[in-house]
């Protein structure tokens, strides 16, 4: 049998090292399949829970820029236009990475201030290969705020020939990882990965007040996984309900 250090080492399709998270997922859901087995089919013990605990439910601490961050970063984008658009549609819509190189023309509807977020691209075995999103909830509409709508009207002009159905973002992934290590030397600011561009976009949004509900329905993911993700964020918010509820009781016992 192989020790946990091996299970451990495994790589998933892209030859990366299963995050945290994911590992966590797998042993609690893992651990739930033992203990419906020691309850109901007389299963001893749950061999889950004797083995110990895998992985990071928080997945770590979550990098982010702040909006301050990520505009000197942008300002050090502007000589490149592609890197720029790219750069302004991962931070200001919180897509990822895979879905933000899938992008053409026809996902955008300029009149509504919309972008359509339907596939994800993916670079495998040398073939350029188009995929659903990651999940379900991923398929989603974003409004974009009008000066992304007009930067991305300025963007799709420059490229010469564009049909509806072309990629609007022919560039690699080690392109943008490239490009994120230049901007950041160069505005100063502490290096990120790019899926953290996405961990700004939600960390701004909470940071203006908007509930888990409204940023998850955004950014595709599932209310509850904001709530528990992003909680060490939401101080500020916990601290303005705890007043709000002060005022209430206030407000009842002068009443009475």
């Amino acid at each position: 049998m192989k020790r946990i250090s091996e299970l451990l080492a495994y790589r998933d399709e892209k030859k990366q090292p299963y995050s945290q998270t994911y590992l966590k997922t797998v042993h609690n859901q893992l651990s739930a399949i033992f203990n419906h087995a020691v309850r109901h089919y007389d299963l001893r013990s749950n061999p889950a829970a004797k083995a110990g605990s895998m992985g990071d439910k928080d997945g770590g601490n979550i990098s982010f820029w702040t909006k301050e961050e990520y505009q000197r970063f942008a300002d050090e984008m502007m000589d490149k236009p592609v890197s720029y658009y790219a750069f302004e549609m991962l931070y200001w819509c919180g897509i990822r990475e895979g879905e933000l190189l899938a992008l053409t023309p026809a996902d955008f509807d300029f009149k509504a201030g919309t972008v359509k977020i339907s596939k994800s691209y993916q670079r495998l075995h040398g073939e350029d290969v188009i995929t659903t999103p990651k999940t379900k909830k991923s398929n989603r509409t974003i409004k974009m705020p009008p000066f992304l709508c007009e930067e991305m009207q300025d963007y799709l002009k420059m490229l010469y020939g564009l049909k509806k159905k072309d990629r609007i973002f022919t560039i690699s992934k080690s392109y943008l990882h490239h490009e994120m290590d230049r901007g950041a030397k160069a505005a100063g600011v502490k290096r990120i990965r790019i899926h953290d561009l996405r961990h700004s976009h939600v960390s701004l949004l909470i940071d203006m007040g908007y509930s888990a509900v409204a940023i998850a329905d955004r950014v595709g993911h599932e209310s509850i996984e904001v709530t528990l993700r992003y909680a060490h964020l939401f101080p500020s918010k916990q601290t303005e309900m705890i007043e709000r509820l002060e005022k209430e009781r206030m407000v009842e016992t002068n009443v009475s």
